[in-house]
């Protein structure tokens, strides 16, 4: 392939001081106090304010599977697939006012602990955090390094010592120095998206000619007897035909709201975001922001992949296996390489460095997040079961390690992908959690809104489901889809749309989950307090006597113990020897004892909210999905 790279000192400058300003805000999170306990490592001691949040939310969603895939559907397919960035906004918001609320009266770490303390037994917890563990590492780990290394290859051959630096921060800083350096890498992506933006729909004369341009980018070499390599007649609509397009309307409707939930709402790399705001005002605030900026990748990335097929058309919208195995080494397209093209053959010297930097960031924040959450829930969900009287000192030890030993299964998936087939590889790997994950919205929402759901049925549903979802997994990477212009002699099963399967699949889920619940014994109301919507703690009441009342420094004080030094019994703080000096600096003081249950207290004083502040959040989720609605109107 013809495209060109980093070559120019301008471009390498970009990527040095990008590099440099990462590595700053890595050590200024390392110099923050009390990193040594389990609350402050997995949970950014539950001090993170709304827009970390929100930033956080939104890069640990957009990597670089999005630059690639999303652009890329766009090339190919138009702006239908934008349904999962507008209408999940649906879902960000119910997280914050809806589940957030749960998690926190049931004093909860992870998801799957939710799912323990909701049912009374720990299989099903036990399952999903391995089940989670297997997503994180065939599916979004995958995805990320298959398209951050795709994009970066093409100019820097290489991103396993991305890999390494990414490690390092998460090892050392935790949730924190994650969080943190999300919000500075969201500045770096929104900004970089719109300089590409703004120089491809200069290149094509504005929206209007882009939609004329469009219909007729049409590959030099191509089957004239057939539509293969034709522009979609319906690109710029949002509600297809509900039988024979590829995205039916209804279908889509429902998998990009309900059949969402499960990522949105119960996935544990999104929601310790919101676990980890300072009250649950600071949680709907960063809810609302991730919403806002939901709503640019129509723009920053859906037509960015159009305007590169009208630029590139031979080479992105390429048919004939033998052009496309010459583009893009991938016989069944290039759609994927539509913004990559675009950064790399439009923009000048010094731009291409700084888009550069947008995919290192989009990397880096999804790895990030992948390596806490994954580190999160082995730590707490199955560590913890094995050696229940574990240490904050042995969790965190642990922990760390995972991290360590996620690092590594991430650079050996690098030869892995370079040498598989890569479209395929990501089109099997996206649809994992489509067929194995999705039903795990229908469990959390009826075990928080039916207290009649009882544990069997919650682990019973959600096993069966996996299983159907398997199979049809399984077929499909046994009977891929044929290509354009050849005949479908799938299985039946497999001739049903992916989209109607799912929306099946997430009914069968409910329907076993009910039907099983009704035959088998549920729990009282009074094992149900705090864990379900309608048994839920409530803010701290008026009056109450709160052992929380005492400020946050007493408070964290209590928790983490001495910050300085190390306490013997008479009071007198022992000295350290240089190798715990620095050891304190790269790790934080660790706390010995064992981990402290999350006070009811204290939830209630995190879901406490003021009367102005509540208006303000209710005022703004209201206007957000009031754009949504015109947006959608007016792509419809």
């Amino acid at each position: 392939m013809s495209t060109k790279g980093l070559d120019h000192w301008g471009d390498i400058l970009v990527v040095v001081i990008y590099f440099c300003l990462i590595l700053g805000i890595g050590i200024w999170s390392l110099c923050r106090p009390n990193r040594g306990n389990v609350n402050q490592y997995f949970l950014a001691g539950r001090s993170m304010p709304w827009f970390a949040v929100g930033a956080s939310i939104f890069s640990s969603n957009i990597g670089s599977e999005h630059f690639v895939g999303l652009a890329g559907a766009g090339a190919s397919s138009g702006i239908v697939l934008v349904f999962y960035e507008w209408f999940v906004i649906f879902e960000i918001l119910a997280c914050a006012w809806v589940f957030l609320p749960v998690y926190i009266s049931a004093g909860v770490f992870t998801l799957p602990e939710y799912l323990h303390r909701r049912h009374g037994r720990g299989r099903i917890r036990v399952y999903l955090s391995s089940l989670a563990l297997v997503l994180y590492i065939l599916s979004k780990l995958v995805v990320s390094i298959f398209s951050g290394s795709m994009f970066i290859q093409m100019a820097l051959a290489s991103i396993i010592a991305l890999l390494l630096i990414t490690g390092v921060f998460t090892v050392l800083g935790g949730l924190r120095a994650v969080m943190y350096t999300d919000t500075f890498q969201t500045a770096v992506m929104m900004i970089g998206a719109v300089i590409v933006t703004g120089y491809g729909f200069e290149e094509v004369g504005g929206f209007s000619n882009l939609q004329a341009k469009y219909m007729n980018a049409i590959p030099s070499v191509r089957n004239e007897n057939t539509s293969c390599g034709l522009p979609k007649a319906d690109a710029f609509h949002l509600f297809l035909d509900p039988v024979n397009s590829d995205y039916p309307w209804p279908a889509i409707l429902v998998m990009s709201t309900l059949g969402a939930s499960w990522y949105w709402c119960c996935d544990q790399m999104i929601v310790q975001r919101s676990l980890a705001a300072k009250n649950l005002s600071h949680a709907k605030g960063g809810s609302i922001m991730t919403g806002y900026i939901k709503l640019l990748p129509m723009f920053l990335l859906v037509f960015p992949g159009m305007i590169s097929r009208v630029l590139y058309p031979d080479d992105v919208a390429c048919t004939e296996p033998s052009v496309c195995e010459k583009v893009c080494d991938n016989s069944a397209g290039c759609s994927n390489i539509a913004y990559p093209k675009l950064v790399l053959e439009l923009l000048p010297y010094g731009l291409r460095g700084l888009l550069m930097v947008v995919m290192f960031s989009a990397v880096m924040s999804s790895l990030t997040s992948i390596f806490n959450s994954s580190s999160t829930i082995f730590t707490m969900d199955i560590w913890r079961r094995i050696r229940r009287e574990a240490t904050q000192r042995e969790l965190l030890l642990v922990g760390r390690v995972f991290v360590v030993f996620m690092c590594g299964v991430s650079v050996l998936w690098v030869p892995i992908i370079k040498s598989s087939a890569g479209g395929q590889l990501f089109t099997y790997m996206t649809a994992v959690e489509g067929y194995i994950a999705a039903p795990l919205g229908v469990v959390f929402l009826l075990s928080i809104f039916w207290t009649k759901t009882t544990e069997p049925a919650a682990f019973f549903g959600l096993i069966i489901a996996n299983i159907i979802g398997g199979i049809r997994l399984v077929l499909e990477f046994v009977y891929p889809t044929p290509s354009c212009g050849e005949m479908d002699q799938r299985p039946t099963i497999l001739k049903m749309n992916y989209l109607y399967f799912g929306v099946m699949l997430l009914f069968i889920t409910a329907c076993i989950i009910v039907g099983v619940s009704m035959f088998t014994s549920r729990r009282s109301l009074d094992e149900l307090e705090g864990v379900t919507w309608w048994t839920r703690y409530s803010q701290e009441k008026p009056g109450e006597i709160s052992l929380d009342n005492q400020s946050e420094a007493d408070f964290e004080t209590k928790e983490n113990g001495p910050r300085q030094g190390m306490q013997k019994e008479d009071g007198e703080v022992e000295d350290k020897t240089v190798c715990q000096k620095i050891l304190t600096f790269l790790f934080g003081h660790t706390d010995v004892h064992q981990i402290e249950e999350f006070l009811v207290q204290k939830r209630r004083q995190f879901l406490h909210q003021g009367r102005k502040s509540k208006i303000l959040l209710n005022v703004n989720a209201i206007v957000l999905m009031l754009v949504i609605a015109f947006l959608t109107g007016f792509f419809h």
